[in-house]
């Protein structure tokens, strides 16, 4: 006798996760006026780091139409080019520009990532269907709009990552901004929440991206598009939704071809709070160092330290950095760096380059600028070790510090003092003292793109809530347009 068996096709119900993703995305409303304000200085902060990007080539190389010469009826704007473009491919642009200098916001906790990544997408689409609102007679979106979809995509990113580790199971956290911005690209689509959960489940079952372009010893400039890609695949993947396609169920928890048993090594995601505004209201900011984030607070003790030992490089013994575990894991790396993808995920080449010369800007990780052997000399002199208050600081819920301290021996016996810092630039803890420097971060910016004039007016605009949110998006891309 042949015995034979058969799975079962029964659809189970929906993984709630997932519902509880969609409901948040279609009927939240957002009523944090702090919320909002921070959501402004993130999209000061974020055109920011798009319109100094535009002065890489590498960067620039990215931009423009897949096929050249194409047209876009009612296509959308990228900041500070002349692009017209497909949402796709606008997204990615947008994306691409806010990400490749490390420049733009952080989250961290279990997971950590950026999410006004997001806001390629946001924009691409916010854009696109405002212009085609106009050729249809109807009403364009305003920016109030955006940036309650900015907030939204936040908080959806915010939230997955604070008890769930992506990184462990070689997962990058670009998962997680095609995850917020398919959710968000698809309700500014017109999608109810039946539709939401749909294409929530095709971001989940999609190709995803591994950590390799990371971490040594295969650092890349993938991991400064790779976040523009991953919010472009959200619009195409949100497009085919409201064309038709149908969702998967249990995308998520699907005996053996599920995400969890795939990808998660079993485990269920762990929520420990429900959805809200409460990512956007604690954003950290890179104020002043282009840098990743856990190098941010090494960064600045060791640009207190320069003065003290900026005529005594050559005697400098040993060098003694303390810090997290985590950047340990992620940026503590020895040996030859290869471009600079490599430099600015580098703690120890962060911290000599601001010992060297007082100064760290995304023009220090460029190929000339490395060759100063001074750099890799300091480089070999570090010994990096954990710091457990450090790593300790920075889980806990209630602190989520970034700390770092920086002590310099000399071959003479002495040193100087051991400078620590927990909190960076950025960090909520020091929001009064960092939201005027992210003030003028963004108009050193515009000044890089646009005349006096434009600079001006597009600044004056950004500096006033009201009178921003208002705006209609095409007639705030319009503004960003390089004339």
């Amino acid at each position: 006798m042949v015995f034979t068996s058969a799975a079962s096709n029964v659809r189970p119900n929906p993984d709630q996760e997932l519902v509880d993703i969609a409901h948040y995305t279609a009927h939240y409303t957002v009523s944090s006026k702090k919320a909002y304000e921070i959501a402004r200085y993130c999209l000061m902060d974020s055109l920011s780091c798009a319109l100094l990007a535009l002065r890489f080539r590498e960067c620039t190389n990215l931009l423009g139409p897949v096929v050249p010469g194409t047209i876009v009826p009612n296509g959308a704007r990228v900041p500070g080019t002349r692009f017209v473009l497909d949402p796709v491919k606008a997204a990615f642009d947008i994306g691409v520009l806010v990400r490749w200098l490390d420049y733009n916001d952080t989250w961290l906790a279990c997971e950590w990532g950026h999410p006004s990544d997001n806001l390629g997408g946001i924009f691409a689409v916010a854009d696109y269907i405002s212009r085609n609102n106009i050729a249809n007679g109807k009403t364009p979106l305003t920016m109030h709009e955006l940036l309650t979809a900015m907030i939204k995509a936040h908080e959806i990113q915010g939230i997955l990552s604070l008890a769930n580790s992506f990184n462990r199971v070689g997962l990058d956290h670009v998962i997680l901004v095609k995850i917020a911005s398919t959710a968000l690209i698809t309700q500014m689509l017109g999608g109810n929440e039946k539709q939401i959960f749909n294409a929530l489940s095709h971001a989940f079952v999609d190709g995803h991206s591994l950590r390799t372009y990371r971490h040594a010893p295969n650092t890349s400039p993938r991991k400064s598009w790779a976040a523009g890609d991953a919010t472009s695949r959200a619009v195409r993947l949100a497009m085919m939704t409201l064309q038709g396609q149908t969702g998967l169920p249990s995308a998520l928890s699907a005996p053996k071809w599920g995400f969890y048993d795939v990808l998660f090594r079993g485990n269920k995601f762990k929520l420990p709070q429900l959805y809200g505004s409460y990512v956007m209201e604690n954003i950290l900011f890179k104020v002043s160092y282009p840098a990743e984030f856990h190098a941010q607070t090494a960064a600045e003790c060791a640009l207190i330290l320069h003065d003290k030992v900026k005529n005594r490089l050559g005697n400098i013994d040993r060098i003694e950095l303390y810090t997290q575990e985590a950047a340990i894991r992620i940026i503590s790396k020895d040996g030859p760096l290869h471009n600079p993808a490599d430099r600015d995920h580098c703690l120890q080449y962060v911290v000599a380059v601001s010992l060297i010369y007082g100064y760290l800007t995304a023009e220090c990780y460029e190929d000339e600028f490395a060759q100063d052997p001074r750099i890799d000399a300091l480089r070999a002199k570090m010994q990096v070790k954990e710091e457990p208050r450090f790593t300790h600081d920075y889980n806990d819920p209630d602190k989520r510090a970034i700390g770092n301290s920086i002590r310099v021996f000399f071959s003479d016996g002495t040193s100087t003092d051991k400078v620590s810092i927990n909190y960076p630039l950025g960090h909520v803890r020091r929001r009064e003292e960092s939201l005027p420097l992210l003030e003028q971060k963004f108009q050193n910016a515009l000044t890089t793109s646009f005349s006096k004039r434009q600079s001006q007016a597009i600044y004056e605009l950004c500096s006033h809530q009201t009178e921003l949110e208002t705006t209609t998006v095409n007639e705030f891309m319009d503004m960003l347009v390089d004339v």
